[in-house]
């Protein structure tokens, strides 16, 4: 008869987590990964249409390229007010639903856009879809999280949020190219079919791939003291990525103005910009999971040497290539390292919160960023702007760093704040 060490109370779990750690890279669900980084893609892309056929919409519409333009900007700040309330109203749907059911009624809503030759019916239109963007975004942050390992939300993420880098440098200087042929209106109705598309595939394919941890049931409606206490990591998360967009967009706003110094073609350095942004995703997702709180620091640290290098601008070809290559990988990467960073944070009970918050923060920071950028170009001067930009992108960085000092001190593997409780790893549950 052999005899049976007494088993400690932790060993389980470590070894459950051992085994979960190792085999963490064959236990992705790509088929629901790619699903959901198609549906990001068309939304994103949906969002910034506008902005390629924007010459051709205004004169549609039959209206001036500023008010042609508020239907970009009309439509972060409705992601910004419409996110937690139908977070809420929908607390009880499954997230597939929310997905494909936000998808369909984008897709409606951007036929309209598409078919309609009065000015408020399209900005009514376009309310509709950011209001079921936002959604979107909301579920989609929390579901990824979710039907993966602990250990590799930041890969997941870099993978769904891939959509966005792809519909940037793709979708949109495509309707850009297509549109002074064949009209403003058909790089739209393509983007409502796909959109449809993306749908069916999301009712088709998530429901395949359970949840790993559920995310507490009505988490949005529970005690405000008990979930500042718990999000307040989370919060300051989200505020400092918010800042690093605000610095972000104070520059990116007038970037083809910045950019006029070098001596390269500014359509150049954006096509470099927009194609090393998806090399920062892929960066991020390769590193985030062993190195969650050290990414935003570096990121941010990085933004803040690309817009010092923009004060710099033009005295070098080689120089420039490198500012735009730097700033566009910690762009890139910011939004999946802030992202999986927030959801390590929250754990299991915040979950949906966090992922309510990612663009709410986000859009706050967008619509801020262009906001000031506007107002110093019109107080003060083009150069100006790479100045002020660095402070909110500093305040970021030093807020980052505090913040992964503070952690370093109650953690655990995960980043996750314990609060000096005993540190073991994360469960599957």
């Amino acid at each position: 008869m052999t005899e049976q060490l007494p088993r400690r109370s932790g060993d389980h779990d470590t070894q459950r987590s051992a085994v979960a750690g190792r085999t963490a890279p064959d236990c992705l669900p790509w088929p629901a990964l790619i699903t959901m980084t198609v549906a990001v893609f068309v939304v994103v892309s949906g969002e910034m249409m506008p902005t390629a056929v924007l010459p051709q919409l205004a004169t549609g519409l039959d209206v001036s390229l500023a008010r042609a333009g508020l239907l970009v900007s009309a439509w972060a700040l409705t992601v910004v007010v419409a996110s937690f309330p139908l977070v809420r109203v929908t607390a009880r749907v499954p997230r597939p639903t929310i997905i494909a059911g936000a998808l369909l009624v984008a897709a409606i809503a951007t036929v309209v856009t598409a078919t309609t030759s009065d000015y408020p019916v399209a900005m009514a239109s376009r309310l509709v879809a950011a209001a079921a963007t936002g959604l979107l975004w909301s579920t989609i942050n929390a579901h990824t999280a979710a039907i993966v390992p602990a250990g590799q939300i930041g890969r997941a993420t870099a993978v769904v949020l891939f959509g966005g880098t792809l519909g940037t440098v793709a979708a949109i200087p495509a309707g850009n190219a297509i549109a002074p042929w064949i009209g403003w209106r058909a790089p739209f109705l393509a983007l409502a079919v796909l959109t449809l598309m993306a749908a069916a595939a999301i009712v088709l394919v998530l429901r395949h791939h359970p949840i790993r941890r559920e995310a507490g049931a009505g988490e949005i409606g529970t005690g405000a003291r008990g979930r500042l206490r718990g999000l307040g990591p989370v919060l300051v998360t989200a505020a400092l990525g918010g800042s690093l967009l605000v610095g972000h967009f104070i520059a990116f706003t007038f970037v083809a103005e910045l950019l006029q110094p070098s001596s390269v073609p500014t359509p150049v350095l954006l096509l470099i910009f927009g194609l090393v942004g998806g090399g920062g995703v892929l960066l991020v997702g390769a590193t985030t999971d062993r190195y969650p709180a050290a990414v935003p620091i570096v990121l941010a640290a990085a933004m803040m040497l690309s817009l010092v290098g923009l004060m710099l601008l033009g005295r070098s070809t080689v120089a420039d290539l490198g500012v735009v290559l730097v700033w566009g990988v910690a762009v890139g990467g910011l939004g999946p390292a802030i992202q999986a960073r927030m959801m390590r944070l929250a754990g299991t009970k915040h979950r949906t919160t966090a992922g309510t918050l990612m663009p709410v923060a986000m859009n706050l920071g967008i619509a801020a960023g262009s906001a000031v950028g506007s107002g110093v170009l019109e107080g003060a001067s083009l150069e100006a702007l790479a100045p002020v930009a660095l402070i909110p992108t500093v305040l970021a960085l030093l807020g980052f760093t505090v913040l992964a000092g503070a952690a370093r001190g109650g953690t655990d593997r995960s980043g996750r704040l314990i609060h000096n409780r005993p540190t073991r790893e994360p469960e599957i549950r």
